[in-house]
């Protein structure tokens, strides 16, 4: 096998471990492609093409996390990962492993380990890799790398939630919420939401959004009640779909472009938390993306009462 089939082979690896690292698939796919320029001017051919691969997509990916750290301080507004619509890597012995890790709540927990934690724990704890290749892909000893995974697990468990709905009952669940939604029915989506769940927008200062989280399962709904069927009314249209592994949908105008995407999670029977990702910037590589500010302005002058 060629380095060039090699590398197609071990391409949806390579980006899953990049995405994981920096929670944004644009900066994943850099990670990915500079992994593969690097991997063609290599001299000699690698004994092992995935330790190779994995390695040198980590440093990279852990290298431009340490830059992104910066600019997130200095972000507009809460941050959210970039929406990933589907998870090219798969593995059915690891498959809860992968499917809990791409989760929003997930990556929003990786986002308090230092770039060395997170980096061993995705190796580690994700993709099962062995201590010798953790330690050679980030660089420190083997006993370094085990007290990083033992920080990065301790963690990562004291955020978790104590109990996570199964796929079927979330989807469920997801399935009535977007009904109520449709119907602006405030009472059936209270009925949906947790005592305290929270509603929140990452627009990162580029698209009209909350001007802070709404707390509390009445005022969420009847915010949402009162904002997506008026969206609907100027041809804003939720198409129902897989955001991080979890239930959401994809927003899109009447020309099909996306405005924001939503996500949920669901804790004990209810919604506990919705998220919107409405930065264009986070949007692109979910398709052709829609003036936000425009539709917010049309939407403004649809709820005018008629002269």
């Amino acid at each position: 096998m060629g380095r060039v089939e090699e590398f197609a082979e071990l391409r949806p690896l390579l980006f899953s471990i990049a995405y994981r690292i920096l929670g944004s698939v644009t900066e994943a796919e850099d990670a990915v492609q500079e992994t593969w320029l690097r991997f063609e001017a290599a001299p000699t051919q690698p004994r092992s093409a995935k330790s190779f691969l994995s390695a040198v997509v980590t440093r990279i990916s852990i290298d431009v996390l340490r830059s992104a750290r910066v600019r997130r301080e200095e972000y507009v507004g809460p941050w959210f990962p970039e929406p990933l619509l589907a998870d090219p890597y798969q593995d059915p012995a690891r498959s809860a492993e992968l499917a809990d890790s791409v989760s929003t709540a997930a990556l929003l927990l990786l986002e308090r380990l230092s770039p060395l934690e997170r980096a061993v724990f995705v190796l580690r704890e994700v993709f099962d890799f062995g201590f010798p290749e953790v330690a050679s892909a980030v660089g420190r000893s083997e006993d370094a790398c085990r007290q990083l995974a033992v920080r990065a697990r301790r963690h990562m468990k004291a955020g978790r939630p104590r109990f996570e709905a199964d796929r079927k009952e979330r989807e469920e669940l997801a399935d009535r919420f977007f009904d109520a939604l449709r119907e602006g029915d405030v009472d059936g989506l209270q009925q949906l939401l947790a005592a305290d769940v929270s509603l929140a927008g990452d627009a990162g200062g580029k698209a009209p959004q909350l001007a802070r989280s709404i707390i509390g399962a009445e005022k969420v709904a009847r915010l949402l009640a009162a904002v997506f069927p008026a969206m609907a009314r100027i041809d804003v249209t939720a198409e129902p779909h897989v955001i991080n592994g979890r239930p959401g949908a994809i927003f899109r105008d009447r020309d099909g472009r996306v405005l924001h995407t939503l996500g949920l999670d669901v804790l004990d029977g209810r919604i506990q938390t919705i998220r919107l990702v409405l930065n264009p910037d986070k949007l692109g590589h979910v398709g052709p993306v829609a003036d936000a500010w425009g539709i917010s302005r049309e939407l403004k002058e649809s709820r005018r009462p008629a002269e």
